[in-house]
């Protein structure tokens, strides 16, 4: 009890100091349609919505959560009030476990926008919702641990933002999200293969249009692999940078 009632207030506190605020609520329904914008107005043509719904999701996801995540820890960091939990008597596992947790919601809200707007744009039927929520869920789980990941290696906002966007604009090329894996040169494909947003947006893409590269299977093995190791290589690093 004494344990859930510690994660359950640091993720209160954590949602109600930066994820309910109204400009992260707003960030979160215009960045979808941001996206879908400028695809309209690259092709100058309706666009299929569609097509190009698991790639919006996927960004949607991504882009929230490692903001979020790794600007929030490194904040915390930075004003040292992250080092008063450190000092609580609450395992390691599950204090990070907490302090993501808020992100890894904000994700999974974040994904879901496109398919509200996409409803009042075209048909959405056929569309295998538990593989759509599966994807959503382990993109934001994922997406959490890199922006984990990035905190635990920085000591900045601005070098978290930097960072965040090292690995993040190269996967809206090199990971599915709008050109098919398929149609990537052969020798490109390895580094597709190492980003887990890959397998992220081809399950999406699998449940909502049938057009995985992937088996189903394969790909949310390969997102639980990354969530794990993500996961377990930025605990060993606070226990090596953060904790004397």
């Amino acid at each position: 009890m004494k344990t859930w009632i510690a994660f359950s207030s640091i993720l209160g506190k954590d949602m109600s100091t930066y994820y309910l605020k109204p400009p992260n609520i707003s960030w979160g329904i215009i960045f979808p349609l941001a996206w879908a914008l400028m695809f309209f107005l690259r092709t100058g043509e309706p666009m299929d919505v569609r097509e190009i719904l698991p790639g919006i999701m996927s960004l949607s996801i991504l882009f929230g959560t490692t903001s979020m995540l790794a600007v929030t820890i490194t904040f915390e960091r930075r004003r040292e009030s992250f080092n008063r939990l450190l000092l609580a008597p609450l395992d390691l596992n599950l204090l990070m476990l907490a302090k993501t947790s808020g992100a890894i919601l904000f994700g999974i809200v974040n994904g879901f926008v496109p398919v509200l707007i996409a409803f009042f744009l075209t048909d959405l039927g056929g569309i295998n919702w538990v593989a759509v929520f599966l994807g959503v869920v382990l993109i934001s789980i994922t997406s959490t641990f890199m922006g984990l990941f990035i905190a635990v290696a920085v000591r900045e906002v601005f070098e978290a933002q930097t960072f965040s966007n090292f690995f993040r604009f190269p996967m809206i090329f090199l990971c599915g999200l709008f050109i098919p894996l398929e149609t990537l040169p052969i020798w490109i494909r390895p580094l597709s293969y190492i980003l887990p947003l890959t397998y992220g947006a081809d399950l999406l893409r699998e449940a909502v249009n049938g057009l995985g590269y992937f088996h189903p299977g394969f790909s949310l093995a390969a997102l639980l692999a990354f969530a794990l190791g993500l996961f377990l290589y930025s605990i060993r690093n606070v226990k090596m940078k953060w904790i004397d």
